[in-house]
């Protein structure tokens, strides 16, 4: 099948691919690959496990279209920035593995939680690393994730929001409650400890 032009739009490659066109989907793979392969790389930090997830992002991709659930008029990026980034929380869920937060600036961020009076020497460092990981995972999902996209993904409040469908606002306000609900539970593991 022949190629579209290079102004064909994100809703006209698709409908071309479902029709058949199989270099529609090479269009929009070439179009999109380095921003939702950049997307996954941020928050899995790992070359090849971003190149796996980036090749079953898009074979669900492909999948949903031939399905017909492909319904976004013609935004094509958020809806496949969100297939991208589900995969990611689906894999973090089932390895349970830890993501190693560290702020856009080196910090650690229970160091920013705590405030500088609570700097843990290297000794302790991977218990406040397990005590870090605790405090995420009591923290409503919605919270837990602009936290890990945010400081760990380093993504814009813009990117978390088109990527979670919410409003740039909720995504703050999930952040800030997020920084609250964990400075408030360190708080009350602090005076347990006395």
């Amino acid at each position: 099948m022949a190629m579209l032009p290079q102004s064909a739009t994100d809703a006209q490659l698709v409908q071309a691919f479902v029709n058949g066109n199989e270099s529609a989907l090479e269009q929009l793979v070439i179009r999109y690959k380095d921003k939702i392969y950049t997307g996954i790389y941020m928050l899995v930090k790992d070359k090849y496990l971003a190149e796996d997830l980036f090749q079953d992002a898009f074979l669900k991709m492909v999948r949903k279209m031939r399905e017909g659930q492909y319904a976004e008029q013609g935004k094509f990026l958020p809806w496949a920035s969100r297939i991208a980034h589900n995969l990611c929380m689906d894999h973090f869920r089932r390895t349970k593995r830890r993501l190693p937060i560290v702020m856009a600036n080196g910090d650690d961020l229970l160091e920013f939680l705590a405030g500088p009076e609570s700097r843990t020497p290297d000794i302790e460092t991977r218990q406040t690393e397990r005590g870090l990981t605790q405090l995420l995972e009591r923290l409503p999902e919605e919270q837990r994730e602009v936290i890990v996209m945010r400081i760990y993904g380093e993504m814009s409040f813009k990117e978390i929001a088109s990527i979670t469908n919410v409003s740039i606002n909720t995504a703050l306000g999930r952040m800030r409650y997020g920084l609250i609900n964990m400075r408030k539970m360190i708080g009350d593991f602090q005076m347990a400890l006395r």
